[in-house]
């Protein structure tokens, strides 16, 4: 570690020979005060200390250079004095440029080392005791259990985007150096938190949809379910992911979505092609319909989500309860499936949530 003397470099010799001659820095000394810039940074001094050390020396000096003291008249002192301080404000301007060299150095190699982690400890694809060795660097202790949840927007996020600027530091004035980690990937916003601290994620949630004037809000957020351990914040984010897919599929206009809500969306699609035989076999017949299927599938979709109150769903509709009811009748003379029996209506709910998935009937099944 470099003593304080050492980081004044030719500081001292610059000084006296600009009073004696009032020249001005020359480049090899500038360059040598943006290495000294550089280096203090890379031993953890803060450029106001430097900035402090280099007036603190000027003032010792001033009254004993050569230059200052052979001063006779007011004119002969201005003009040694103006030349001093142009030689002081070029030396600290360059130490300044290259403490901050230093410093966006620092940051990007910061910021690729977390990148590397986020993009292991997601992915799953690097040792877990490495990881959890890691993890204390950026925030997160992976013994604990932990939640991920996950925004998607109208555009991308990425590392730099003013919103994920927004909400790092709304997250890091609130809760400080607790077990959270913002990050991005893949175009979406990631917030890893401990499961014991509901509060942050619920902040970070109401943070990604509502940021404030001039910034991204997202389009949904999913928060997956709490887990164990390195491997748990996988599991965690790869159900938000889930979540995020079967908003899309299913067109959920919630912005919020929780994976332990969703459950039963995974064990409907886990045998594809059973899925698509139900969707063949109970809708089928409505492509016989006039009008074909589409116009009946929103029917029972609406009709699930008004509680098969059929005057809800007729207003939700823009359809009189009448012309609601006749395609009820119309939907159970083509399936044989009733809306109005809980089995049939049930079977129904999943058979159209699986066109949905399926994107049936546009795609076929």
């Amino acid at each position: 570690m470099d003593r304080a003397e050492d980081f004044l470099g030719r500081y001292t010799r610059l000084l006296t020979e600009v009073s004696e001659t009032g020249r001005l820095p020359r480049r090899d000394e500038l360059d040598s005060f943006r290495a000294l810039g550089e280096r203090a940074s890379e031993q953890g001094w803060a450029l106001r200390e430097l900035v402090g050390l280099y007036l603190g020396r000027t003032r010792e000096l001033w009254g004993t250079l050569p230059g200052v003291a052979r001063a006779a008249t007011a004119g002969e002192r201005a003009r040694t004095g103006d030349a001093l301080l142009g030689a002081v404000e070029g030396a600290v301007s360059a130490l300044g440029e290259g403490h901050e060299r230093a410093q966006r150095f620092a940051a990007r190699r910061e910021e690729g080392e977390r990148r590397e982690f986020v993009d292991d400890l997601l992915h799953g694809r690097s040792d877990m005791g490495r990881l959890a060795e890691r993890a204390p660097r950026f925030g997160l202790r992976l013994a604990d259990v932990h939640t991920v949840a996950v925004a998607d927007g109208e555009e991308k996020y990425d590392d730099l985007h003013r919103t994920v600027r927004r909400i790092e530091r709304d997250l890091r004035g609130r809760f400080g150096s607790r077990d959270v980690l913002l990050s991005t990937k893949e175009g979406r916003l990631v917030c890893i938190a401990a499961s014991s601290d509901d509060d942050v994620l619920e902040h970070f949630v109401r943070l990604a949809r509502d940021p404030g004037p001039g910034h991204l809000a997202a389009r949904h957020i999913a928060v997956g379910r709490e887990h164990p351990g390195a491997g748990g914040v996988v599991l965690s984010y790869e159900e938000a992911l889930g979540a995020l897919e079967l908003a899309e599929g299913l067109d959920l206009e919630d912005v919020r979505l929780n994976a332990s809500e969703l459950l039963v969306f995974p064990v409907l699609l886990r045998d594809r092609g059973a899925m698509a035989d139900l969707v063949r076999t109970v809708l089928g017949p409505l492509t016989e319909a006039r009008g074909g299927a589409e116009p009946l599938l929103e029917t029972l979709t609406v009709c699930s989500a008004a509680g098969y109150v059929n005057a809800e769903a007729a207003r939700r509709l823009g359809l009189s309860v009448r012309t609601l009811s006749y395609r009820l009748e119309r939907i159970r003379t083509l399936t044989g499936y009733s809306p109005n029996e809980p089995l049939q209506r049930f079977t129904l709910e999943a058979a159209v949530m699986g066109a949905r998935l399926l994107g049936w009937p546009g795609k076929g099944v």
